[in-house]
């Protein structure tokens, strides 16, 4: 796709980067079948084809409406069209370029600004766990919306204290240890059982996907060069070999530090080789199979699995979780139809935009159904909150069930 750049993005990182990105788009629409908010309201500028038409046309010079700054907000970022394309086209990095550029020239009204400003905030503050814990006390009178939002209270369990050879450094921050504390020490049990250590970087906290992709991309960087400078002597030393991700949602942004902060001349080779480091949990758990074999005392009856787009799509892993879990002796399926899809979750978007993530949910949940699991498992702590919202069925992270079955 030939695109002509006004002279505002003539010469800048920004105009080039999304430039070479349309050069390889040949607008075939492979995209829109597997696209959920195509799929859900039938606009094709709700699907990755118009919104890049949208991005082009912005570019080159085209001033942006409320109306485009809505159909770029309503994409879930889900990356599902990049699995779809057969031309390699790098639709999520264009479009957090597209929502940038569009976000300094259509201002929101005071009432999204506020949502907004409390979320890119709120889920980063070190009050969050707090307040969290506070929102689990009074969870039966809170409202059906923000109950939804607020998970039971669940036990963390204990942290092994043995000491390895092999030690890999953990991500503690974000919102998963308020919200599930107890994925992050059963991720450490398994591990422990294999015979690695895992480490934790006291001052490392939120991966910057939540501030970055709510258009406050600064802040988002900011939060990375944090994340760096608390992992970077662990690495340098030689202490650790692998930074370990069981937040798929994290994994993918950290696996991407490098391209995202390409253009810090302080950060750039620390954030490659950073991203370079970073594995999902999938991938370790799948090499630690045979140590783990005979330690492990799975119990009958199937589990259904939801493969988060963040892994599927953003980490291109597919199938790592399935066949861990079965190679360990557990009975996992995805669902029959529609595994590709997006649950609604995607972060922050079940809140800002809830009609269209509750209508995936239900569907996604019909399918998952289907399989009458005795739970659904996932790999990411916004799709297990967000499914677990609209089921009775438990859903949990697949590493507590493989954790629960250790002897």
């Amino acid at each position: 796709m030939q695109t002509h750049l006004s002279p505002e993005f003539q010469g800048t990182a920004e105009g080039a980067e999304a430039e070479a990105i349309l050069r390889k788009c040949v607008h075939c629409g492979f995209c829109t079948a597997t696209c959920p908010t195509y799929q859900i309201l039938g606009d094709e500028l709700d699907g990755p084809r118009g919104r890049i038409y949208l991005i082009k046309r912005v570019l080159e010079g085209e001033e942006p409406t409320r109306k485009t700054q809505l159909h770029l907000d309503r994409c879930l970022t889900c990356r599902n069209c990049e699995s779809t394309c057969p031309s390699g086209v790098d639709y999520g990095n264009l479009v957090d370029i597209g929502r940038a550029i569009v976000e300094r020239k259509v201002p929101r009204g005071a009432p999204a600004k506020a949502l907004r400003w409390t979320l890119k905030e709120g889920l980063t503050s070190p009050l969050f766990a707090p307040a969290m814990r506070l929102g689990q006390s009074v969870r039966g009178v809170l409202p059906a919306r923000l109950r939804e939002k607020v998970p039971a209270r669940q036990p963390a369990g204990s942290w092994p204290t043995r000491t390895h050879a092999r030690k890999v450094l953990l991500l503690e921050g974000g919102v998963q240890p308020a919200m599930s504390p107890n994925i992050n020490p059963a991720t450490a049990r398994v591990l422990d059982a294999a015979g690695i250590q895992t480490v934790i970087a006291d001052q490392a906290g939120c991966c910057g996907a939540v501030k970055f992709h709510l258009n406050d991309q600064d802040g988002g960087r900011e939060q990375m060069r944090r994340n760096i400078d608390a992992w970077w002597p662990h690495v340098e030393s030689g202490e650790v070999d692998t930074i370990v991700m069981n937040a798929s949602g994290c994994g993918v942004t950290v696996r991407e530090y490098g391209h995202l902060l390409q253009h810090d001349r302080s950060y750039a080779e620390k954030a490659r080789r950073i991203g370079e480091l970073t594995r999902d949990l999938s991938e370790i758990v799948a090499a630690l199979v045979p140590q783990l074999r005979d330690k492990v005392r799975a119990r009958p009856g199937l589990f259904a699995y939801h493969p988060p787009c963040t892994l599927q799509h953003g980490q291109k892993l597919r199938g790592g979780v399935e066949q861990t879990m079965t190679a360990l002796g557990f009975e996992v399926r995805v669902a029959l139809n529609e595994s590709h899809l997006c649950c609604g979750s995607a972060g922050t978007y079940s809140v800002l935009h809830p009609d269209i993530a509750h209508t995936l949910r239900d569907r996604k949940l019909g399918h998952l159904g289907a399989l009458q699991p005795q739970a659904i498992l996932s790999a990411n702590i916004g799709c297990i909150t967000h499914l677990q919202s609209g089921t009775d069925t438990p859903v949990k992270h697949w590493i507590e069930v493989v954790d629960a079955a250790l002897a």
